[in-house]
């Protein structure tokens, strides 16, 4: 059946023809982050974009970063799809991804300077996609000053305006791909508009408007080529001849607008929801939903971590793991792998398969914990809780394993990891019920070992 019956309707209206059963079309692999983001999604993304004709972007901003490193060339992208280094697939920004203009230009010209290639044939981008304006970032700082000075905490945002473009759009203030792409004298307009309602509430902000309008209306020029209605190409995508569509998650399930450690979150839904309402696309056609997580745990910023380690063992595997975030260069902090967060993230995400990857960065340890569950007052709880305050209050019960104290980063079959490795890799796969698919050893596509 073609996707495009809707534009041709039957000839003789009045004729009551029986409607072919529907088929639901191609089903689309959706891959996200099982923690708190920096999980390697990149590389389980890369491994599968190999044989996409479709990547495609959801939510979050350039506030992602995911590096992934083909023939020894290392790519950093953070609003790219990082399928674009294939020359075979075709990217797609959603529209519930927030474009900063300049941001998507800069990174594509870095990563044309280590040898990508044709990117904007490319890339299609979603004409109701929001727009990132730089006084967004701006504003972004501002508010992290201020909650410093007010509860002496920030929340750790990456500063590049994600927070104050999504509270635009909820707020119905926004302006869109379509805009920019639109009449021009109304989008200059509605520009001034909004920065002069951001300029009544921050004081101290100053924007150029002309220099910006001046910037936007020749980033616009380039971005037209690439512009498409989102949900008619992804439907035409989905109903068209077949296709190995791709949904390259950003940030993670702790760090989701409802259901992570809220306030410390990201402003975007970065669970399998988010993939639907981000592309257009119905829940059923979304097929497998990849979970990744590291075989340890590690978070950024501020906010409730259960089983952080603030000792040796926290600071062996952030150095061992190089746990510096891509977008921000902080260190990461570090501790045991946390099963309670795997299932919590497991009950949204209904995940099919698990990734576990930087399995190597535990090869040296004599003993290695793993947090099943939380206490208060001695008492199991049996759900992940939702307030902050308790949360911080949990004591995390542990299971105990042997290390195996071995160099894994060369094996690339199951039968290479040691057994005492196995045993953890079993015991993980069968406390949350869902079967591990990857384990990674290194850096490189080579060192992901495929189970099944």
């Amino acid at each position: 059946r073609s996707g495009t019956n809707y534009t041709n309707p039957p000839s003789n209206p009045t004729q009551g023809l029986k409607r072919p059963r529907n088929e639901t079309g191609n089903k689309v692999t959706v891959v996200l982050g099982a923690q708190w983001g920096d999980e390697g999604k990149g590389k389980v993304v890369d491994l599968l974009a190999t044989e996409s004709d479709l990547v495609c972007r959801c939510q979050g901003g350039n506030n992602a970063g995911h590096t992934v490193v083909v023939e020894g060339t290392e790519y950093d992208f953070h609003l790219l799809p990082s399928g674009i280094i294939n020359p075979k697939s075709i990217c797609v920004i959603g529209n519930g991804v927030v474009i900063h203009l300049p941001g998507l230009f800069e990174e594509a010209e870095n990563n044309e300077k280590k040898g990508l290639k044709g990117w904007e044939k490319r890339l299609i981008v979603s004409d109701r996609a929001h727009l990132v304006f730089d006084f967004h970032q701006v504003v972004d700082g501002i508010q992290e000053t201020q909650r410093q000075a007010t509860e002496g905490k920030i929340i750790g945002t990456t500063k590049k305006g994600i927070g104050p473009t999504y509270a635009s759009k909820a707020s119905r203030i926004g302006l869109r791909v379509c805009d920019l792409l639109g009449d021009f004298k109304e989008f200059s307009t509605k520009f001034k508009n909004l920065v002069e309602q951001y300029q009544s509430m921050y004081s101290s902000l100053t924007v150029d408007t002309e220099s910006q309008l001046k910037k936007l209306k020749e980033y616009g020029e380039r971005l037209r080529p690439m512009v498409r209605d989102g949900v008619y190409y992804m439907y035409e995508a989905l109903h068209g001849p077949p296709k190995k569509i791709l949904v390259e998650g950003a940030n993670a399930a702790l760090l989701d607008i409802d259901f992570g450690t809220y306030p410390f979150v990201t402003s975007s839904n970065c669970t399998v929801g988010g993939a639907c309402t981000g592309l257009g696309i119905p829940p059923l056609n979304i097929g497998e939903v990849y979970g990744v997580s590291k075989a340890y745990t590690t978070r950024v910023g501020i906010g409730a971590f259960p089983t952080e380690q603030l000792n040796v063992t926290g600071e062996l595997l952030q150095t061992r793991g190089h746990e510096v975030g891509v977008t921000t260069g902080r260190k990461r902090r570090c501790g045991w792998l946390d099963l309670v967060i795997l299932r919590y993230a497991h009950m949204i995400n209904g995940f099919t398969a698990i990734a576990l990857t930087k399995l190597d960065i535990l090869d040296v340890l004599d003993e290695i914990k793993v947090g099943v569950a939380y206490k208060i007052n001695g008492k199991r709880i049996p759900h992940f809780p939702a307030d902050m305050e308790l949360l911080h209050k949990v004591e995390v019960e542990y299971e105990t394993f042997p290390g195996w104290k071995s160099d894994t980063s060369a094996a690339r079959k199951w039968n290479n990891l040691p057994q005492k490795a196995q045993n953890y890799i079993r015991f993980v796969e069968n406390h949350i019920g869902v079967p591990i698919k990857w384990v990674g050893v290194g850096k490189s596509r080579e060192c992901m070992i495929q189970m099944f």
